[in-house]
């Protein structure tokens, strides 16, 4: 895998404007700033939890500053009022970077596009993102998944950046992942996944399109945001470093998929596997599930950092 020239940037910070989970008195920590509630909070319009993820993720470097939305929650207007609340313009971002096709990452797209009518901020994905998929139990119950839709995006003359490889934004300050190779042992995507490939329903365990976010900090180390972490989140981190070719992670932020049966077994091998890179900060996010949640801040008591929307990750100088 050939390296990718990353530039460093001074500081990095992640609000998170949609997640799974809300606590309006969680106290700050050292790289944790809480939403500020104000005298009248409580008349103002309120922050929105939802089953979902979307980052407002911002780099520094110099006198540089520049922003990306990363994934647009589950609802059409969910991360657009998180967005009011937190003051968060979205005609002055740089670009939508979606993590994969998966509706609760995704649906809030085309609110945000209607709301700044053709932003030209430039939409990048893979191109699985497009796939219809559904899962499959045992039982035969089936619960789709809505992608976005291609052909709506090009009605509304947004910039499409199509990519199954690595995507450099905001000056080659932050990278985006692109296909993320499988090596794990035990890390094997959702087995009870199917998607419509030329016209059949077809298992589609790998979910290739799943990306994540890469940053490096000067004097700190790489900083990986992700979606839901369908590549597995050791795979990410493995793949975070092939690419940049940086040794030290210090940050992972975001969903790591462990929560419910298929993955618990999962859980006791990926905590394993991440004391070998023994980041400074992990922020398990939406889909990391409460018992893995649990086992990290156990085994990472320094590290950890629980995560509710409106909180700033702030990772630098």
């Amino acid at each position: 895998m050939p390296v990718v020239p990353l530039k460093p940037v001074d500081r990095v910070e992640r609000i998170s404007v949609m997640d799974n989970y809300i606590d309006v008195l969680m106290g700050d920590t050292a790289v944790a700033k809480r939403h500020k509630r104000e005298r009248d909070a409580l008349a103002r319009p309120q922050l929105r939890d939802e089953h979902g993820v979307s980052m407002l993720v911002t780099t520094y470097d110099g006198g540089n500053k520049d922003s990306f939305l990363f994934d647009t929650g589950v609802t059409v207007d969910g991360v657009l009022h998180n967005m009011d609340v937190l003051e968060i313009k979205g005609n002055e971002l740089h670009a939508v970077v979606l993590s994969h096709g998966h509706t609760d990452h995704t649906r809030g797209l085309m609110g945000f596009i209607k709301r700044y009518g053709r932003p030209k901020v430039p939409i990048v994905l893979h191109p699985d993102a497009y796939l219809k998929r559904k899962n499959v139990q045992p039982d035969g119950h089936e619960s789709e998944h809505f992608p976005p839709s291609k052909k709506d995006l090009e009605a509304e003359d947004v910039q499409i950046i199509e990519e199954r490889g690595p995507t450099m934004l905001i000056a080659d300050h932050a990278l985006v992942t692109g296909q993320i190779p499988r090596t794990t042992a035990f890390e094997k995507g959702s087995p009870r996944q199917v998607a419509l490939i030329d016209g059949e329903w077809q298992p589609d365990p790998w979910i290739h399109d799943d990306q994540a976010i890469v940053i490096n900090v000067k004097d700190r180390g790489l900083v990986v945001l992700t979606g839901c972490g369908h590549a597995g989140v050791i795979n990410t981190l493995n793949c975070a470093r092939e690419l940049t070719g940086v040794s030290r992670i210090h940050a992972v932020i975001g969903g790591f998929h462990l929560t419910g049966p298929i993955f618990e077994p999962v859980i006791a091998p990926t905590v394993q596997a991440l004391k070998e890179f023994n980041p400074g900060v992990i922020v398990p996010q939406h889909c990391t599930g409460w018992k893995a949640t649990h086992l990290i801040a156990r085994e990472f008591p320094e590290a950890f950092t629980p995560n509710s929307v409106g909180t700033t990750m702030i990772i630098g100088a």
